[in-house]
């Protein structure tokens, strides 16, 4: 049986343009500096540059009310908002900086990528076409860390199907070990950690404790990898002071080869701070990156467009629906604008707020008077969703006196120490490092003997929390972390 009935239900939907503002508040500065750039390409009404002394907010909803028929009326003063582009922009402009202060562009070397550069090689050895269409394959399955990461068997259907190439194993192994495996860096092609070792330690020239390193490497790996030093002295029957010069040979050699390639091309992620904190005279000063305060307007070609419409007398069909589209460019610049202003805005209002919770940290650089903060903290204080804050912290460095830092490094959980006090994980954290850095490295300390120690100097923390924040730290076990 069917039925018609009413049901109401309250929902709450994102518009566009809401959306539109969150992705420009989560993106970084470069990554802003790009967005500009496009919107400024598609929308021809939106030009940069200094505007001058004019209010454009109001005189942008003016533009937008005007003609609410498909005519232009006497009253829209299009000269009063439109910007002269023939105006060079030296003669407008006043910044409180120079161009010198803020590279504008990221150095990178030119030269031979890493593949060219292995494939420059293959050249000193005496190979048919066959044998190099192999080789140049094999250097060409190479990745940045400088291993081949497939199996032979892998490789010589590879081969088969792309290159139309029926090989064998032998060959391909012939060619790894006679050819690839010659080639500088060394090290580089082999298929793992233990044979890349072995192919840098080879490469040397002989010595006793670089023999008893490539026997260590090539019999006992497990052994070596998990610090059993006891039985890697009995089954070589070595004394301590042998297997530590065999393991300084070890210690020098490069995990990955590949990276060691100077000339690898590869562009050096440059972090450009959002936030300057300073301390001037005793106090805390913030400021906005000047990247994120571009300076938009209206641009000038619409000017004449404009006028050309407004001195028509009679409107084709075609002008109008230009008129419509003129003013839809508009409300599109002038909504792009607000939303860089209300970014701005939205960057320093968080910032400052975290500025002034960790006072005591940015005037003294000293991590253990973090404060625990969560970003809950934060939306609270200055009226905002916790989603927004999260994406100014996630995505955000700041530059500090004591270096440039990710936004989200200032917040942490909070904990009660054994005088009631709240106090931050990171004070935990940092306290938990540095007794690892003092201990013992011949006797290193156990989860359960650091929780101990934790626990004497008044943070009792269990041995679960412990083995959680060391690994947040990076730090291996106590036995990984053992030395002779």
């Amino acid at each position: 049986m069917l039925k018609q009935s009413l049901q109401y239900k309250l929902q709450q939907k994102l518009s566009p343009q809401q959306i539109q503002l969150m992705k420009l508040i989560q993106l970084p500065t470069q990554a802003f500096e790009e967005r500009v750039k496009q919107e400024i390409e598609e929308n021809i009404a939106l030009d940069s540059g200094k505007e001058e002394d004019t209010n454009q907010d109001d005189l942008f909803d003016n533009a937008i009310e005007n003609d609410t028929k498909d005519s232009l009326e006497d009253d829209f003063n299009v000269d009063d908002y439109i910007v002269d582009d023939s105006i060079p922009n030296y003669q407008t402009q006043s910044n409180n900086y120079t161009d010198d202060e803020e590279d504008k562009d990221i150095p990178f070397a030119a030269g031979k990528s890493f593949h060219q550069h292995l494939k420059s090689q293959l050249n000193t050895f005496r190979l048919d076409d066959r044998q190099r269409e192999v080789a140049e394959f094999l250097v060409g399955s190479i990745d940045d860390s400088g291993y081949i990461r497939q199996d032979i068997d892998a490789i010589i259907d590879d081969l088969a199907f792309t290159q139309n190439v029926i090989t064998s194993t032998e060959e391909v192994q012939s060619l790894l070990d006679n050819v690839i495996h010659q080639l500088e860096p060394a090290g580089v092609g082999a298929r793992n950690l233990q044979e890349s070792l072995l192919i840098q330690l080879q490469h040397k020239k002989e010595k006793p404790a670089r023999l008893l390193a490539i026997r260590i490497i090539d019999e006992a790996f497990d052994h070596f990898v998990k610090k059993h030093y006891k039985k890697l002295i009995h089954k070589f029957d070595i004394t301590e002071s042998q297997l530590k010069e065999a393991i300084k040979e070890i210690e020098k050699l490069n995990p990955k080869p590949g990276g060691s390639y100077s000339g690898n091309n590869k562009v050096a992620e440059q972090i450009i701070p959002d936030f300057t904190i300073r301390i001037v005279e005793g106090e805390l000063e913030l400021s906005l990156n000047s990247r994120n305060a571009p300076e938009m307007h209206v641009s000038s070609t619409y000017n004449n467009m404009l006028k050309g419409y407004k001195d028509s007398k009679d409107k084709s069909k075609s002008q109008k629906d230009a008129i419509q589209f003129i003013r839809q460019k508009l409300d599109a610049a002038k909504w792009f604008i607000d939303a860089v202003k209300q970014r701005q805005q939205t960057l320093m209002v968080t910032m400052d707020s975290i500025m002034r919770r960790q006072r005591d940290y940015f005037l003294t650089g000293d991590v253990l008077k973090l404060k625990p903060m969560i970003l809950k903290d934060i939306a609270d204080e200055i009226g905002m969703d916790v989603s927004t804050v999260s994406r100014v912290a996630n995505s955000k460095y700041v530059s500090t006196p004591y270096g440039t830092k990710l936004v989200k490094e200032f917040f942490s959980e909070s904990m009660k120490n054994s005088e009631g006090e709240d106090i931050s994980t990171r004070e935990i954290k940092k306290i938990l490092e540095t007794v690892i850095q003092d201990e013992d490295k011949k006797k290193p300390l156990t989860d359960e003997k650091l929780a101990a120690i934790l626990k004497e100097k008044g943070y009792p923390i269990a041995r679960r929390t412990v083995a959680k924040y060391r690994e947040q730290l990076d730090l291996p076990v106590a036995r990984l972390r053992k030395e002779l």
